[in-house]
């Protein structure tokens, strides 16, 4: 995994007081983008075992990072529909631009897979043009839209493969 001096990943409910910060504040950043608030239908319950699982990332003990992922069955990729989506990827203004971001899409990606995912699927918007370079370069690939965004001209879907080849341990292509 990513050795980042100081950083640390912690499971916690959607509700926590640090997720709740953080999702204000990617949401703010919706809206300076977009024009509006990310208004996919988000239950607690899709981040609770067996449906998903909402991480916390800390810098130095401040919260700085979110990621989260929830188990999609409607969605097939490289010939499976044992999928999770990624959800709620932010990284705070301050700690950008070391790693962070890259660290937790591959947690996302390891707790998925030990959890049975063969695939992560996301979407994300073209306004975000750091974040489609970012799953780009981890092997991520543009898929048919699904969701709440689907039919969107702004949203872009993209899906990489969690199975990992015979011979080889796990781990993300990043």
């Amino acid at each position: 995994m990513v050795d980042i001096p100081g950083w640390r990943v912690e499971r916690v409910p959607i509700t926590h007081p640090d997720a709740v910060l953080l999702v204000e504040e990617v949401q703010a950043e919706y809206v300076l983008r977009y024009g509006g608030p990310d208004e996919t239908p988000i239950e607690p319950t899709y981040f609770e075992d067996p449906a998903g699982a909402f991480f916390v990332g800390y810098l130095d003990e401040s919260p700085v990072a979110t990621g989260a992922w929830r188990r999609r069955t409607d969605v097939e990729v490289a010939g499976t529909c044992r999928t999770a989506e990624v959800k709620r990827m932010y990284v705070a203004p301050p700690a950008r631009r070391v790693g962070l971001a890259r660290a937790m899409l591959a947690h996302l990606e390891e707790t998925a897979r030990s959890a049975g995912a063969e695939a992560m699927v996301l979407e994300t918007g073209i306004r975000q043009p750091e974040a489609i370079r970012l799953y780009e370069s981890a092997g991520y690939t543009p898929v048919p839209g699904f969701g709440f965004y689907k039919d969107q001209p702004l949203s872009r879907c993209l899906a990489r493969s969690l199975v990992v080849p015979s011979g080889q341990t796990g781990g993300s292509s990043s």
